[in-house]
């Protein structure tokens, strides 16, 4: 599983003029599947997302996580960031999920925040999104949970 976080000051997702996810201060979440996620990469990435510490403290150095200051949490589904782009001129997507399998553990990501943290909101799965958002630093980075062969 791969996401790319960014601290926000604001953000919303629309799907055909209609908003379908916003929040506040917090992080926006674009997420892709890989094919071999599953349980563990699940809880792993819902763990980093909480934890990950990217907000400023009295100090002003990045040490408190998303649920140290309650922000909001937008989880957007992005099979993309799962793309090969290291040959050619064009991206391959043999790299990212099936939609089924990509759906199921996208939607079980979202239960387990949804479960540990509030609020949580989300795109919508296979749809065409226009994300907006205001990026606060900008701070962004790429998280994964990979999978670990045995």
């Amino acid at each position: 599983m791969i996401s790319l976080i960014q601290r926000v000051a604001e953000a919303h997702v629309e799907v055909d003029g209609e908003i379908v996810g916003a929040i506040d201060a917090g992080l926006l979440v674009l997420v892709a599947v890989e094919p071999g996620d599953g349980e563990a990469q699940a809880q792993r990435m819902c763990e980093r997302l909480l934890g990950y510490r990217v907000f400023a403290d009295a100090a002003g150095r990045m040490n408190r996580s998303l649920a140290d200051v309650r922000g909001g949490l937008l989880l957007v589904p992005q099979f993309t960031l799962a793309a090969d782009t290291a040959k050619g001129m064009r991206p391959s997507f043999t790299a990212a999920a099936a939609p089924e399998h990509g759906r199921r553990w996208f939607d079980r990501l979202v239960q387990l925040a949804r479960a540990a943290h509030d609020p949580v909101e989300t795109g919508r799965f296979g749809a065409h999104m226009r994300v907006h958002l205001v990026n606060d630093g900008p701070v962004s980075f790429i998280l994964r949970s990979s999978v670990i062969a045995s």
